[in-house]
């Protein structure tokens, strides 16, 4: 199968300036006979162009902590998937990678922030784990 790739840069709400890397590859359609599936030149700018689409669209939405949960817990590949279907039928649709370009002006109280909030919203500690005694001369063995 052949194999696509695409790239953008978007700022997100809270001014970072991050660059996300997608890539696909292309599949069979259902009914298919031929053994290979290349898409030609056009059908790759096509689903490029659908790429970076849906990439700035998720890149811009939110602040950067809202971009990493997303990243994190959805599936912003299968929204490429399906809008590259019209194109050409693609699968394993990932972001690959996504590279912070730009920080904003540093502001400790923004930082500040980000610490408070999950201290809040998580208090585990984790509890004491009872220790095994060793037999003395066992060699480290009970």
């Amino acid at each position: 199968s052949d194999h696509h790739r695409g790239h953008v840069d978007c700022r997100t709400t809270d001014g970072y300036i991050v660059r996300l890397f997608c890539i696909a590859f292309t599949k069979k359609a259902k009914n298919q006979q031929k053994v290979t599936c290349y898409a030609n030149s056009a059908q790759c700018r096509a689903i490029r162009a659908k790429m970076v689409e849906k990439m700035s669209e998720l890149g811009g939405k939110g602040d950067l902590r809202s971009l990493v949960k997303t990243l994190i817990t959805a599936d912003p590949g299968k929204d490429i998937e399906t809008a590259a279907e019209t194109v050409f039928p693609v699968q394993n649709c990932f972001i690959r990678k996504v590279k912070v370009l730009k920080k904003p002006k540093f502001d400790v109280t923004a930082l500040m922030e980000w610490y408070a909030d999950e201290n809040t919203a998580s208090a585990d500690t984790g509890k004491k784990v009872a220790t095994e005694e060793t037999v003395a001369g066992a060699g480290g063995r009970y």
